[in-house]
């Protein structure tokens, strides 16, 4: 790869923005518990939505109530959103049901992430 080539991977690359984003310890440790750990295809916009507001609602508590202080739902759309794609939003046949799955890009930001973690020797 050369220097131009690599310019544009930071510019455009989904796994690239998601690593630069502000919020990128709350979108990769909530997208990580709720789809990697569970090994969870889908999810519907409920249950999603209802999980990060889990999360975000520890995370106030413990960090300040000024942090994360947008709606579940407001995360959600911009996580999905075509500027970022970290997440799929999608109706399955017979839903009308928003659902939502994590991109591909966003999967091999998550595996490298955890790939950074000890690892311990085996001899």
């Amino acid at each position: 790869m050369d220097h131009h080539e690599l310019v544009a991977l930071r510019q455009h690359h989904p796994a690239w923005r998601l690593l630069r984003a502000d919020n990128a310890p709350l979108i990769i440790s909530f997208l990580q518990h709720v789809f990697v750990i569970p090994n969870q295809r889908s999810l519907n916009q409920a249950s999603l939505a209802s999980k990060l507001d889990d999360m975000l609602y520890s995370l106030q508590q413990s960090l300040g109530e000024h942090h994360y202080p947008r709606s579940s739902g407001a995360y959600l759309d911009d996580w999905a959103d075509n500027s970022n794609g970290w997440l799929r939003k999608f109706y399955p046949p017979g839903s009308d049901e928003p659902h939502y799955e994590l991109t591909a890009a966003t999967e091999k930001a998550i595996e490298w992430l955890t790939s950074l973690g000890k690892r311990q020797f085996v001899g």
